[in-house]
């Protein structure tokens, strides 16, 4: 929900398409894969245009690894999560969206000192650990082995020999900084599913002015 924010990774990656293809962000703070997976019918459909969609990133675990006892609303279990995620992926080629044109994305890690602050600021304790986010990160790598769609492993990419707490800005959420490599990240997985995209109507330089509909009709 929060990647169409100033500097989100979404308006990052709506910027660099801009002219060649719409960037609808349909993220919901809090939400896990029990409730997206019910969801996702109303979000797309064949009706709202599923054939025309080039790619859909599916963005799920750093609320379904939340710790059971201390966090059971949001909490999904790993097995659950994994079916989730595969029910989703079915889902989408049932209304014509190929696995090709599907991108899981992990959870990024948690920085648990930082996320610890903010749980006591509201009288809780730490309800996630970052090695059970990484239990669920391998999950969602497998599931896109097994489905054969593209994945990219936030959680083992931001670890990858470095001080990852830059990268968030709570120690759960991302950061500028994180929201960046985000889209970095992805776009080196995109860009090869959209270069081939025309642009939208010819620049500006290139309409002919006393002539407007040999250009533009």
């Amino acid at each position: 929900q929060f990647s169409f924010q100033e500097n989100g990774w979404g308006a990052s990656l709506a910027e660099r398409l801009v002219r060649k293809c719409d960037v609808v962000n349909r993220g919901l703070s809090g939400y896990n894969t029990r409730w997206a997976k019910l969801i996702l019918p109303r979000l797309i459909s064949k009706s709202t245009g599923a054939e025309s969609t080039v790619a859909v990133t599916i963005f799920f675990g750093a609320n379904d690894s939340a710790l059971k006892d201390l966090n059971p609303k949001q909490h999904v279990p790993l097995e659950e999560y994994a079916a989730n995620l595969k029910s989703m992926i079915q889902y989408l080629k049932s209304v014509d969206i190929t696995e090709d044109r599907i991108i899981l994305i992990t959870p990024p890690p948690l920085q648990e000192s930082a996320w610890e602050k903010e749980c006591l600021a509201k009288g809780d304790k730490l309800n996630r650990r970052n090695a059970t986010t990484g239990e669920y990160a391998q999950a969602c790598v497998q599931v896109a082995r097994d489905c054969g769609t593209d994945v990219l492993d936030l959680w083992t990419l931001m670890q990858k020999n470095q001080d990852f707490s830059s990268y968030l800005s709570d120690g759960l959420h991302l950061s500028t900084k994180g929201n960046s490599f985000l889209a970095a990240q992805l776009w080196s997985c995109l860009e090869k599913k959209l270069s081939h995209l025309p642009s939208l109507l010819p620049y500006w330089r290139d309409v002919d002015h006393t002539n407007p509909e040999a250009s533009l009709l």
